[in-house]
């Protein structure tokens, strides 16, 4: 059997980077990581405000490295080890993506939006995997150094390369966007998140729309045309040179339109007319935002080139991404309480369409809706406004108990109705213990909040109840 073939060779790092190293070597992968490399892999030494990739060389040597691409050679590594010398890691990093992406014939997808770029991203990856290699960002690597990142892990015969643009600022996606070089640029949504750093939603918009900056020549916008923002998002793809823009959602004017939605608590039929084409397929996960991110998907496979049906189908197939909505059953003495960990992170439009999902949740006999919320971070000035108005989505979902932490939570406590406060909090990890005394048999769990808020010290101090002893349950429950 023939070994795969070496994602970069010393040769070709060096001509990708214009660095220069004493001896052959060939890598497997790329890591800026020392705790999670792989035998095998390059190891690039970023330096951070806070941190020097260059103080864990030795580690990652010791864990197997093939190489590492570093700006000052380390003391105490001889002349001929595989070391690759830099001006500059983080733009080298740069010049190995750039490189990655002019030596493959991937078609390229670039997915930005303000809320459900990973979740689309992922449905991508999944639905193009039968139809040939994907190559695409892990989790949410998608900023300055993660897109570089991403890219450079691309392996050249990848056939669709799928990658996710984030950003805080303006200006922030251009850069990326050239570096990718798409051909299909989708915009998922447009909504106030980060809008302290923005004057306005359209200023946000405007942000955004700098992902038709690299796209290719033919390349195609795929754009929500259910947003109100989308005629403004259309106009900057045209002015970027873009010719084809696909609409996607309800709209009767959209290219890839909603027909038909029937939701259930684990996911939705959906028909929908896909460029022409009929077509009737199920999403494996629950809530109306795994809809429209199921169309942005389709559109892009069309736009991309892919088969249509077979990719509308490996949609029931369909995952949510860890922290972004993952059920979990957690048994405990006297039964189990279901579990939906969407803690990653948060916005006053992802808020809602949680608490959605939950309330289409069905709680066992004797449970109750529970939804245990951080603060959404970076919305500016209307900061406590925009978390008092989570009070009216809460109780029109019917969900029985709310559990808060953090300043920005306190004014959605004092807005809510005395028979739905469970506990607030100054902090996740003080209210931690609050919902783990709470929570009985039969609950369902949602828990919510921006990266920052640490949310996810509430999930896992939920899934310690679990019991062992009850794990046959909990088996037959995550059937």
């Amino acid at each position: 059997m023939n070994a795969a073939p070496a994602l970069w060779t010393a040769e070709e790092a060096v001509a990708a980077t214009g660095g220069h190293t004493a001896v052959a070597w060939e890598a497997a992968g790329i890591s800026i990581d020392s705790r999670t490399l792989e035998s095998g892999d390059l190891f690039v030494a970023l330096k951070g405000p806070n941190f020097d990739g260059h103080a864990f060389l030795a580690d990652a040597f010791r864990r197997g490295a093939a190489a590492a691409m570093v700006e000052v050679p380390p003391n105490g590594i001889d002349a001929t080890s595989p070391v690759l010398v830099v001006p500059d890691s983080l733009t080298a990093l740069g010049d190995m993506g750039a490189a990655a992406r002019r030596r493959t014939g991937a078609r390229i997808i670039a997915v930005t939006g303000s809320v459900g770029k990973t979740g689309t991203k992922e449905a991508l990856k999944l639905v193009l995997s039968g139809q040939g290699a994907v190559s695409a960002n892990t989790g949410s690597l998608n900023n300055h150094w993660g897109l570089p990142l991403s890219l450079a892990r691309m392996p050249a015969d990848t056939a669709f390369g799928v990658f996710e643009i984030g950003m805080n600022h303006a200006g922030e996606i251009d850069p990326l966007s050239r570096l990718a070089r798409p051909h299909v640029a989708v915009v998922t949504a447009v909504e106030a998140v980060h809008s302290a750093y923005f004057e306005s939603v359209e200023a946000i918009a405007d942000a955004k729309a700098e992902i038709f900056a690299g796209i290719e020549p033919g390349g195609v916008a795929v754009l929500n045309r259910d947003n109100p923002h989308f005629d403004r998002l259309a106009a900057a793809a045209a002015a970027a040179g873009v010719d084809t823009v696909l609409g996607f959602g309800a709209d009767p004017a959209a290219a890839v339109r909603l027909l038909e939605v029937d939701p259930d608590s684990h996911g939705s039929r959906v028909s929908a007319d896909i460029a022409g084409e009929a077509v009737t397929y199920r999403v494996g996960v629950a809530g109306h935002h795994w809809v429209m991110n199921s169309l942005a998907v389709l559109a892009a496979v069309v736009a991309a080139g892919g088969e249509v049906r077979p990719a509308a189908l490996a949609l029931e197939g369909l995952k949510a991404p860890e922290g972004r909505g993952r059920r979990l059953t957690v048994a405990v003495a006297d039964g189990h309480f279901e579990l939906i960990d969407d803690s990653y992170n948060a916005s006053p439009s992802s808020m809602r369409a949680a608490f959605e999902v939950l309330g289409r949740v069905r709680p066992c006999p004797g449970g109750r809706r529970i939804a245990v919320l951080g603060d959404m971070l970076e919305l500016g000035d209307d900061a406590q406004a925009l978390h008092a108005a989570l009070a009216e989505p809460l109780e029109e979902c019917a969900i029985d108990l709310v559990f808060t932490a953090g300043p920005g939570m306190g004014a959605l406590w004092d807005a809510l109705p005395r028979y739905m406060r469970g506990g607030h909090a100054a902090d996740s990890d003080k209210l931690a213990p609050i919902v783990a005394t709470a929570v009985r048999p039969g609950d369902v769990v949602t828990v919510k909040g921006s990266a920052a808020s640490r949310m996810g010290l509430v999930v896992r101090a939920l899934h310690a109840l679990d019991n062992e002893e009850a794990a046959p349950q909990r088996a037959a429950n995550d059937k």
